[in-house]
């Protein structure tokens, strides 16, 4: 409760960087990938619980689970970390279910979901060592390590109930803040229904040193891959100064419909 709605730019100038993630052109700017960064700055200007829902393109994304424009929902609370977050989201899917189906339960791919129950929580490090025979914290390797997520991890990941996997590797975190405990560790968890990914969540970086470290270093990954480098968004880090400790998602809600509709396709829940 309290949140407030906003609306930030469609087309800016400067994506954040991220290595497999192309926003598309729209000269002489880019179509958002996300809104991430204008909402934080947001949050770093005063504001304390804000959310908004939109429109979002990624170039080259087009499939049973993906399409070049989504409708993404993206919530940020300042003062919180990224177990309330979670907890937002629980209650944001229960009551989704309730509101469509009148209760917790519904069918889809061939099983039947029930968000009331318990939900399964498992950290990545106990998700590879137990379904892929490695631990990517201490050997921490990106091409097998997206390569076991798709083809090992998530085909075992429970059908029947939601499932949160917590506590990514550091290098798997583009704008999450590590773990005060463990260094190896970033605050980030995704959330799955019915087996596919549906909501993606921080405790946010507010270092603005360690995020342009971050930044620059996937740019030259870009670069590396032949993909574009974007132009750093220094209004963005100068935000950071005055960023409070905070927590954000972002959930995709084409998939969110996909799910609790029980369709195959975000083709069947948009309009085309």
């Amino acid at each position: 409760m309290g949140f407030v709605e906003v609306e930030t730019p469609v087309r800016i100038a400067a994506p954040a960087n991220e290595p497999y993630i192309d926003a598309p052109s729209s000269p002489p700017l880019f179509l958002r990938a996300s809104p991430e960064l204008d909402m934080k700055k947001l949050l770093a200007s005063g504001m304390d619980k804000i959310y908004q829902l939109g429109p979002c393109f990624r170039e080259g994304e087009k499939g049973q689970r993906h399409n070049p424009e989504f409708t993404m929902l993206e919530w940020y609370r300042a003062h919180a970390d990224y177990r309330d977050i979670l907890t937002d989201a629980a209650e944001l899917i229960r009551d989704v279910a309730v509101c469509i189906h009148g209760r917790l339960v519904f069918p889809f791919d061939g099983n039947v979901i029930d968000v009331g129950a318990p939900w399964e929580i498992l950290t990545v490090q106990e998700a590879y060592r137990r379904f892929a025979g490695w631990d990517p914290l201490d050997t921490f390797d990106a091409d097998r390590f997206d390569r076991d997520m798709a083809l090992t991890i998530e085909p075992r990941l429970p059908r029947d109930r939601p499932c949160v996997l917590m506590d990514y590797p550091a290098q798997a975190a583009a704008l999450a803040r590590l773990s005060p405990h463990d260094d190896r560790i970033a605050e980030r968890w995704e959330l799955y229904l019915g087996g596919i990914e549906i909501c993606n969540a921080f405790g946010e970086l507010t270092d603005a040193t360690e995020q342009r470290r971050r930044f620059e270093e996937a740019a030259r990954k870009r670069r590396a891959m032949g993909r574009q480098a974007y132009p750093l968004d220094e209004s963005f880090l100068a935000a950071l100064a005055t960023f409070p400790p905070s927590g954000g998602a972002a959930l995709g809600v084409d998939r969110l419909c996909m799910a609790v509709l029980g369709k195959p396709s975000i083709a069947d829940v948009r309009m085309m």
